[in-house]
């Protein structure tokens, strides 16, 4: 059944439609994987679903139920292009035997039936199946449950946009021929002989779920600092994150990095509201109104990484959170305490020495011991092919250079960085901030003798 529609769609409608639709989106497609399998199929079908809800909503009215609305007529443009094959009676007859334990049938028009249970927490570790390859599991689940674009992803991932495409691809086709069961598999029902975990499967869970983890916090960092477009923030893929984060810590509570990546998320996202400016512009952590950060959030993510630190073993997760912990406890930016920071990335990077692990650490080095000797392990970044042509890096190079007082040449790396970033919000910052060094220039010459600089804070996203 339709909902009125009322007078018809104000200027924020398709937002809140495609906010919606980008939310059930891997919800729908789970549920048809669930029960028919083909998963390459099921994606068709479900981005025709997707089509049809823009077309029809905005005339007819939202449904009472627009995921069992999405579901019945996905499943309806699945089963059609099902029976137009060669072997229709043989998938007809699979799909009946693979129909789920709820016995979910798509209901017939104006009934709100839909599957009883949520199935994207097993779509995503059917992505994450370790028949893929490790950045084939990545780049899928970003796809299927991420919502996130080829080229989204691709940036996300710091490869070209034609080699994504062509991952995920491949995955999918993986996902096909595999013939991999959908759900996920616990502990007990590993050996039906003896009850006791098979260790095979505890294995190959743990590694799904590492890449699942992976695959939430990519999510999640596209969804605070978008890789491109006029907004800073995608609130609806980092509640997203946050919200398929909680159901694997549902499942796994004992799971040190599992409480540890939810702890990061919400100590992260606790700082939303107070990081852009009514008209949008960056505001970076230093100058932020600390009493518009979500202490509530800050309070459970403590809470969770405390617990983790104290009970499990140590995770970068746990690290992470850590850190972030720090940040938010801290009662104003010149109350954090930057040698604990230190501190815990000295950890993390012998844990995971990627590049953005020893970007923030070089940061954190500024911040106790001074710029020069965070620029000297800038110089060894350099020669890292994974930040070749990545903004973040020329970004934390200018603002150790104009701490270091050399104006000149931080000005030309903000230039560099603003010129790099995809992100108008970032590349306006940037570009504030090389035409204020631009400014003081102009002033030292006017005025005589060079004062020495003023404290200066990184972009947030590179701490």
């Amino acid at each position: 059944m339709l909902t009125d529609p009322g007078p018809g769609p104000g200027p924020d409608a398709a937002p809140a439609g495609e906010d919606l639709l980008r939310r059930l989106a891997p919800q729908v497609l789970g549920a048809l994987v669930r029960r028919y399998g083909h998963f390459d199929a099921a994606e068709d079908a479900v981005q025709e679903a997707l089509l049809a809800a823009t077309r029809q909503w905005p005339e007819e009215g939202r449904p009472a139920n627009p995921r069992g609305w999405l579901i019945r007529v996905a499943s309806r443009r699945l089963t059609d292009q099902l029976r137009s094959e060669e072997a229709r009676r043989r998938r007809e007859e699979t799909a009946v035997a693979l129909t789920p334990r709820d016995e979910f049938v798509a209901p017939p028009p104006g009934e709100g039936r839909a599957p009883a249970e949520d199935d994207t927490l097993a779509l995503l570790f059917l992505c994450c199946h370790t028949d893929l390859a490790p950045a084939g599991r990545i780049a899928l689940t970003l796809r299927a449950v991420g919502g996130l674009t080829t080229a989204e992803i691709a940036r996300a991932l710091l490869v070209p946009e034609a080699t994504m495409a062509q991952r995920i691809s491949r995955a999918k086709r993986r996902i096909k021929a595999s013939g991999a069961p959908f759900g996920i598999r616990s502990d007990g029902d590993a050996d039906a002989g003896t009850g006791a975990p098979d260790p095979q499967v505890v294995e190959d869970r743990a590694e799904r779920l590492a890449d699942v983890l992976h695959v939430l916090y990519l999510i999640f960092n596209e969804g605070y600092t978008a890789t491109s477009g006029g907004d800073l923030q995608r609130a609806d893929l980092a509640t997203e994150a946050i919200r398929l984060t909680r159901d694997v810590h549902a499942l796994l509570p004992a799971d040190g990095e599992v409480s540890g990546l939810l702890a990061l998320m919400l100590l992260t996202d606790a700082r939303r509201a107070a990081r852009t400016a009514p008209d949008g512009s960056l505001i970076p952590l230093a100058e932020q109104d600390r009493s518009r950060w979500d202490h509530d959030a800050i309070t459970e993510g403590v809470a969770l990484v405390s617990d983790a630190l104290t009970h499990t073993a140590l995770g970068p997760y746990q690290l992470r959170a850590a850190i972030a912990a720090v940040h938010d406890e801290a009662a104003s930016d010149e109350d954090t305490d930057w040698v604990e920071i230190l501190a815990l990335y000295e950890l993390l990077i012998r844990l995971v020495p990627g590049p953005v692990e020893r970007l923030g650490h070089a940061v954190a080095v500024a911040m106790v011991h001074g710029p020069l000797r965070a620029l000297a392990l800038l110089a060894e970044l350099d020669e890292d092919e994974r930040l070749a042509g990545h903004h973040r890096l020329e970004a934390v190079r200018a603002h150790l250079l104009e701490r270091a007082g050399d104006r000149a040449a931080a000005r030309a790396s903000y230039a560099k960085a603003a010129g790099l970033t995809l992100s108008v919000p970032e590349r306006r910052y940037l570009q504030f901030r090389a035409a204020r060094i631009a400014e003081q220039e102009e002033r030292d010459e006017q005025q005589g003798p060079e004062e020495p600089p003023e404290r200066t804070e990184p972009v947030e996203s590179a701490e």
